[in-house]
């Protein structure tokens, strides 16, 4: 699991429609905010991403509020993005 090059990504983005790549901490992340009507829609949302993260054994970041709820992909391992991260956007957005 190798950490994606810029044009890796520019090239995987499209695929994923709403997220956009972030730096922190000297590294490329991706991320996505989600609305919903209140907070139990955010927390059921939350939820639901958590079980699938599980299965997946890929954790995102994951901050729940009232109406949003932010996700934050990276490979702590790899000090960046990699395939599974695009890979579980494109879960998260089926979900």
């Amino acid at each position: 699991m190798a950490k994606l090059s810029s044009s890796e990504i520019a090239e995987l983005m499209p695929g994923i429609p709403d997220w956009f790549v972030v730096e922190e901490e000297g590294m490329n992340r991706l991320q996505r905010a989600f609305t919903f009507g209140d907070f139990a829609e955010a927390l059921e949302f939350t939820n639901r991403v958590g079980d699938l993260a599980e299965t997946a054994n890929h954790h995102p970041r994951i901050t729940t509020e009232w109406g949003r709820v932010t996700l934050t992909l990276w490979s702590h391992d790899q000090g960046g993005m990699v395939a599974v991260d695009i890979e579980m956007a494109q879960r998260v957005n089926a979900l």
